[in-house]
């Protein structure tokens, strides 16, 4: 397989890369904002350079996990939010097609309300942020400009990254500089470990498994909950130290995506070996926390 990565350097693409290369596929990458060796520059909202470098490249598949993915900053960027999360991935999408290639798009259990859940691929999405909507609507362009379009929904997604700026390093630094962290209590999600969303996309890919698929982990907690099992995992506390509860922003209805964690269960052929669902975070979280147990978290 000849494979695109748009937004490569991001915690997603960057294990995409990894694994299409680990499992013999030619994987070529683009960044955004955060070059990183090896890759090349693409703004997705330039639609002419994205179709360019389609052309270029000539890929088999496209796996676009670039995109804007901070919730308050979409909240109030809504403009933004929507050129990138919508309109880049679907001049992309209809470049895909042009170009006789799959397309694989990744968005967010915040296209649910997060009343009720887990959420299956069959529930109706109801997003009540500017983030959700952007993604809502960018799945909706995917899958009318692509044939052979995939579209992922994940849930907190973590795992080792360049950039460290997911939830776990988000934690991770605010409690080594004594600051402490105050996670939502009332945001419940089933976090994803990035280099296993990453198999199971490769897999879909593989397996021209087109169409709407939840790939999340196996396990559903609220935020608060995940906090407080990263820190056994990655540091050694004093007795009674842990992440301090917090209610979601006042700025908006609280999200409380819980995100789809059954993908198997969707139909029979679902089942890409070993690779959905992700698994849940006790193995993912040992695997990765060995060399960083040196956190200490303190109380606030």
């Amino acid at each position: 397989m000849r494979a695109l990565v748009i937004g490569a350097s991001g915690q997603v693409g960057a294990s995409l890369l990894a694994v299409l290369r680990a499992r013999g596929h030619e994987g070529h990458g683009t960044h955004g904002t955060h070059p990183a060796p090896g890759l090349s520059p693409l703004d997705l909202t330039d639609h002419a350079a994205v179709v360019r470098l389609i052309s270029q490249t000539r890929p088999e598949w496209i796996f676009c996990p670039a995109g804007l993915s901070h919730v308050d900053y979409c909240e109030d960027h809504a403009d933004e939010a929507f050129a990138v999360n919508r309109d880049g991935v679907h001049a992309a999408a209809r470049a895909a097609e042009a170009a006789g290639a799959g397309f694989v798009f990744y968005s967010s259990d915040y296209v649910f309300d997060g009343v009720g859940g887990p959420f299956a691929e069959s529930d109706t999405a109801r997003p009540l942020s500017v983030y959700g909507r952007s993604k809502r609507e960018g799945e909706q362009a995917v899958m009318a400009a692509c044939r052979r379009a995939i579209v992922i929904r994940t849930s907190v997604v973590y795992g080792p990254e360049g950039q460290e700026k997911n939830f776990v390093y988000q934690l991770i630094r605010a409690c080594r500089a004594g600051q402490g962290f105050r996670p939502a209590v009332d945001q419940r999600a089933s976090p994803s470990y990035n280099p296993d969303v990453a198999a199971a996309s490769v897999e879909l890919a593989e397996r021209e498994l087109l169409g709407l698929w939840h790939v999340a982990g196996s396990e559903t907690l609220d935020r608060y909950a995940f906090a407080l099992l990263v820190c056994r995992e990655f540091a050694s506390t004093a007795p009674g130290s842990r992440p301090s509860r917090r209610p979601s922003s006042s700025r908006r209805p609280p999200v409380r995506s819980t995100g789809g964690s059954t993908c198997a269960r969707r139909k029979p052929p679902c089942a890409p070996r070993s690779a959905v669902p992700p698994r849940a975070w006790p193995p993912c979280i040992a695997s990765w926390a060995a060399p960083e147990r040196t956190l200490t978290v303190v109380n606030t």
